[in-house]
């Protein structure tokens, strides 16, 4: 068995980021920590001086489920994809050593969101702060979330856009 460097998983990032890791970009131009005080207001979890498990992070569980909107995941495959993908990670802010939400985890804190009514106002925040800063956010089955540029129907100067394509190829599992 091989010994891992002490920089393996910092290359292998560098790699990723070569290639143009929509997520990275994605994180750069969103603050999330804008959506920290609506989103620990609706999971509005009880007072931890009685003890018990401290509650995942608010804006962690937020990212997850932007995770599971661009790329059309279920709560097992978000769970599956976040222990599997670097990109999705780095995206989180997770260590390779940290625990991942469960499927029964995110569902849970989704609907605590939903029955307070304040997931769909925190998505329409999230799609107000992309076009804010020249970006769109589309739906559907993600594959690729490159950002490219978009023109104006008038020939005027260029917009970024996060376009989402639909890829070709599918897997057989």
């Amino acid at each position: 068995m091989i010994q891992p460097g002490l920089f393996d998983m910092q290359n292998r990032l560098e790699s990723l980021s070569q290639f143009g890791d929509p997520l990275e970009k994605l994180k750069e131009v969103v603050d999330f920590e804008v959506f920290r005080s609506d989103l620990e207001r609706g999971l509005d979890f009880s007072d931890r001086s009685k003890g018990g498990r401290p509650p995942y992070d608010a804006v962690l569980i937020f990212k997850i489920l932007l995770l599971q909107s661009l790329y059309s995941l279920s709560d097992e495959q978000a769970e599956f994809q976040i222990k599997d993908r670097l990109s999705f990670m780095r995206f989180l802010g997770l260590e390779l050593c940290q625990s991942v939400p469960d499927a029964k985890t995110i569902w849970l804190y989704r609907e605590r969101l939903s029955q307070k009514g304040i997931i769909e106002k925190l998505f329409e925040s999230f799609d107000r702060a992309l076009k804010e800063r020249g970006y769109l956010a589309m739906g559907g089955q993600v594959v690729d979330g490159t950002p490219v540029q978009a023109w104006n129907k008038w020939g005027e100067s260029p917009r970024l856009q996060l376009s989402i394509r639909e890829s070709s190829r599918r897997l057989s599992l």
